[in-house]
């Protein structure tokens, strides 16, 4: 049957009742309460419009993944999710890897192809803009600068983002518990550099004696590492002021949810990095957040692109704490959407606790790529699609669904043509990106980054020792001007009182102290 016979077809029979096999796909679909519209059910090339693929609102924090092959829809079905939940109320999280999703804040161009996609799904397209928000890492590019300081990322994070190996990452771990049993806040590198440097002299390393000590070598690593990332530009990532992931919960005056895009395509180079400042946001909330249980609607959605960096060469306290994350989050009401290539590409613990899927085409090339097609395969429930076929045959815009229906199991299988955006899909220009980020309530908060005093500032007032004058020596190294102040032991004795309890951390090794 040609693609004209089977629209053809479709469009006798839109809802697919002379079909049983479509008929128990819509009745899956056919929720009571509100939901987002996904598009229209697709059998042997024919599309019925009224045979309708849904999520429903209050299942959209039971997490899900959206997963393809490159170049076959998953940016716009990203856009096209995100469209609905804010026009439903709910702030969304967007990462924006390639920079072509900036165009959700304007209203979509009506063509000939929008038109017909429209009409294939049964879809009421009106071209429409949504209120968003415009980030940025560091102030790296066209957005409000998104930073953390070095406190409130946590040991496990920075291990992560350092590389550092099992036992590299433990003895950070215990240099971050000895400034928060100080109440010493790092806010930037060079207070961290600075603490190591006093733990690894023969005057800090009794701080640590009681609680496992930390080796000169494995400081070095560590002190090597900072210097290093500092070199590749990273240390405008870290400091103040922080921003507040709170700032990510909010609507619009009209009462839809914002849609708060982090533009990530000028650290594109440096995946790790953007990858793991995604999980601190998502540590943040749920360090923050209260519990609500289930609700009517998510508190925000999160998407998080590229999700295989995430787990690459992660340490196994790090997956463990992904897995608790995400496992927990859900009662807080935030869901999490994994965007990736195939589900092998996240861990099984926290792939079992994704309850919705949208997966687009998948190449199958090569063994290794026929392998992932099989593995894909046996990750969904049964249907009477064969799915190691379809999934190798789907168009750009169509993919294969299944989600929790309202009581909370999972839907039939749909093989799905997706509803077209109603937001420009593509890009603004970085001109209009500017003037949106000058206008926002938040560029007064977070444009102008303040270095405060903080351990480094307080080791480098103390003047330095005179030295006889026949005698020639190099500058200090920071070691050197560490240890050699004496301001340290006086500011490691008394900091505890002048700045109040212990940090208090969380699963994941986040704190925040202040708001």
């Amino acid at each position: 049957m040609s693609a004209g016979d089977a629209d053809e077809a479709g469009a006798k029979d839109p809802a697919g009742a002379a079909d049983p096999v479509v008929a128990e796909i819509a009745a899956g679909y056919a929720f009571a309460g509100q939901a987002l519209d996904l598009g229209a059910v697709l059998r042997d090339g024919r599309c019925f419009p009224g045979a309708q693929v849904r999520i429903p609102l209050p299942m959209l924090n039971r997490h899900g993944l959206v997963a393809g092959a490159t170049g076959t829809g998953k940016t716009k079905t990203l856009q096209l999710i995100a469209e609905q939940l804010s026009a439903h109320g709910v702030p969304v999280f967007l990462a924006d890897v390639k920079g072509d999703l900036s165009g959700v804040a304007r209203p979509g161009q009506a063509n000939d192809r929008v038109e017909g996609r429209a009409a294939e799904v049964g879809q009421q397209w009106t071209a429409t803009g949504f209120p968003a928000e415009f980030l940025a890492l560091g102030g790296l590019g066209h957005g409000i600068p998104v930073r953390a300081t070095v406190t409130s990322f946590g040991p496990l994070l920075l291990a992560k983002v350092l590389q550092l190996n099992r036992t590299q990452e433990q003895s950070l771990g215990l240099i971050f518990h000895y400034a928060d049993t100080k109440g010493l806040e790092l806010i930037d590198l060079k207070d961290l550099r600075a603490v190591v440097a006093f733990l690894t002299s023969a005057e800090g390393k009794a701080e640590l004696r009681d609680i496992g000590g930390l080796s000169t070598a494995t400081a070095g690593v560590i002190l090597r590492s900072l210097t290093a990332f500092e070199a590749q530009g990273m240390a405008d990532f870290f400091g103040e002021p922080e921003f507040d992931t709170a700032d990510l919960l909010r609507t619009a005056p009209d009462g839809r949810g914002i849609v708060s895009v982090l533009e990530l395509p000028t650290v594109q180079d440096k995946p790790l990095l953007f990858s793991t400042f995604l999980m601190w946001l998502l540590a943040d909330l749920f360090h923050d957040l209260p519990e609500i249980g289930d609700a009517d609607r998510p508190r925000l959605v999160f998407f998080f692109d590229e999700a295989h960096l995430l787990f690459d060469d992660a340490s196994k306290a790090f997956l463990d704490s992904i897995t608790q994350t995400v496992r927990l989050i859900r009662s807080k009401g935030v869901g999490v959407f994994f965007v990736t290539q195939t589900p092998k590409d996240v861990p099984s613990d926290v792939l079992g606790q994704l309850g919705n899927r949208v997966q687009h085409a998948l190449r199958a090339f090569t063994p290794e790529d026929q392998k992932a097609l099989r593995a894909t395969v046996q990750t969904f429930p049964k249907s009477s699609y064969d799915l190691e076929e379809l999934l190798t045959v789907l168009g750009t815009g169509e993919a294969v669904v299944t989600v929790l229906g309202e009581t909370g199991a999972p839907t039939p299988v749909a093989a799905t043509r997706l509803r077209a955006p109603e937001s420009l899909m593509g890009p603004v220009d970085a001109a209009e990106l500017d003037a949106a980020v000058r206008g926002s309530a938040l560029h007064g908060r977070y444009a102008q980054a303040v270095d405060r005093e903080s351990a480094y500032e307080k080791l480098q007032r103390t003047p330095a020792e005179p030295q006889a004058p026949e005698v020639r020596r190099e500058e200090p190294s920071l070691v050197e001007q560490v240890v050699g102040s004496g301001m340290f032991r006086s500011l490691a004795r008394s900091v505890g009182t002048q700045l109040g309890r212990e940090i208090t951390r969380s699963l994941f090794g986040t704190a925040r102290r202040r708001r």
